[in-house]
């Protein structure tokens, strides 16, 4: 069996981090077995590598190894892809189709983002994983497939469990042995030789001399949190390497490729999403305010009202000042002269006020209607402008993106589709 190191050499992997080498050494001894794997561990850490080294080192070997990445693929074909379908199944469904688990029959199959998939292919799964059989799609006749299965994901799986996205049984199936690839914030001596490795890549690529840190930008390099791992890495290398005509790269330079380095030596933030909760104590607390708003308005025009109809101009021209005090400051020294002018109460005749009818109550809920239509609107355009900027910024990668995002790529290519982008 080869060792650590001869592993490290023969797939290229980068790095002496405890944690990696506890990884590594996993996949190694359960290799020989037909054990189901789960491999874990936020986007862009490499995950990839695991199954290639499990098959290599496994007696399927010289069988058939196929990668799938089941965010990649939509929904009503996911089925189709994997398990194959009858001629006449469905629409479009012109010949009979072998699925993955057929042509992989004696091979290993890696499942890429298997969080993404969805419960009626988890439940077609599970019964691959206990006895090793599958229905094509239309099909009545059981099939069977000696096939290994591993998995793996970036999501938090319990999580996904408990909102009823993913089946536990299945969970427990896949993760006899677990293995996690740790972020590369965690490996702060393995960054700078991954980012050697990759300059000296692309110099040879593009035929330009390599690029150098010098001793300030390798602090910044080693200090900033990588939220794209080693992916994002990558990219900064490639492109410092095609951008930049001088070859030693100052801490200024580097900084300019690395969003948000500033906070780099903050604590780390888990699970930045809100939670719907939050955003809906948020939304009660600006209704109250609003309302509370409203209601100070009501009163302040019923007073006008009452001052106006007694002729008392002295007194409504008195209590607008104090108005105009309570809210730009007590001692009135923020008052602007034409803000004044522009808030003063002109008489009405008292006829127009005897003959004008009583306005309508209106119903604060539809008010809170109005502000809560404006406020989805204004969500789903910053939505839309966030998901076009990070394109650009990937140049046009939607796998790229949706790691900066923090959403899976099927998520992703459905919001441009809906978005027309």
């Amino acid at each position: 069996m080869e060792g650590v190191q001869a592993i490290k050499q023969r797939f290229e992997i980068i790095g002496n981090d405890p944690k990696l080498n506890r990884a590594l050494e996993k996949a190694i001894q359960v290799a020989p077995t037909d054990i189901s794997v789960l491999v874990t561990g936020e986007s862009g850490v490499g995950k990839e590598a695991v199954p290639k080294i499990i098959h290599s080192l496994s007696h399927r070997k010289h069988a058939k190894y196929i990668a799938v990445n089941c965010g990649a693929i939509p929904e009503g074909t996911i089925d189709s892809e994997l398990f194959g379908h009858e001629k006449g199944a469905f629409t479009g469904a012109t010949q009979t189709r072998r699925g993955y688990f057929e042509v992989a029959d004696g091979g290993t199959i890696f499942l890429d983002e298997v969080g993404e998939l969805p419960l009626t292919t988890q439940v077609r799964l599970l019964r691959v994983l206990e006895n090793g059989e599958f229905l094509k799609v239309g099909s009545s006749q059981v099939q069977k497939t000696n096939v290994r299965i591993v998995a793996a994901t970036n999501m938090n799986i319990t999580d996904a469990i408990k909102k009823g996205k993913f089946r536990e049984d299945l969970y427990y199936r896949l993760s006899t042995v677990e293995i996690n690839i740790p972020p590369l914030r965690e490996r702060r001596e393995d960054v700078h030789l991954l980012f050697r490795k990759f300059a000296s890549d692309f110099g040879q690529k593009y035929k330009m001399p390599t690029i150098r840190l010098q001793s300030d930008a390798i602090q910044l390099l080693t200090k900033y949190r990588w939220p794209g791992n080693i992916r994002q890495l990558r990219n900064v290398a490639e492109q410092i390497s095609v951008l930049e005509g001088e070859r030693s790269i100052s801490l200024s330079t580097l900084n300019a490729y690395l969003p948000n380095a500033n906070d780099s030596n903050l604590p780390a933030v888990i699970g930045t999403g809100k939670k719907e909760t939050d955003f809906s104590n948020e939304r009660e607390i600006l209704y109250k305010v609003l309302f509370d708003m409203k209601g100070d308005l009501n009163d302040l025009k019923k007073l006008t009202l009452e001052l106006l109809q007694n002729n008392d101009l002295s007194k409504v021209q008195a209590e607008n000042e104090n108005l105009i005090r309570k809210i730009y400051g007590t001692n009135g020294e923020h008052i602007k002269e034409e803000e004044t002018k522009a808030l003063k109460v002109l008489p009405l005749p008292e006829a127009s006020l005897e003959s004008r009818p009583e306005a309508p109550q209106e119903d604060k809920y539809d008010f809170a209607e109005e502000i809560e239509e404006e406020e989805t609107l204004s969500l789903q355009e910053k939505e839309i402008e966030l998901i076009r900027k990070s394109l650009e910024r990937n140049r046009g990668k939607r796998k790229a993106a949706a790691a900066e995002l923090g959403i899976s790529e099927r998520t992703l290519y459905r919001k441009i589709k809906q978005y027309d982008l």
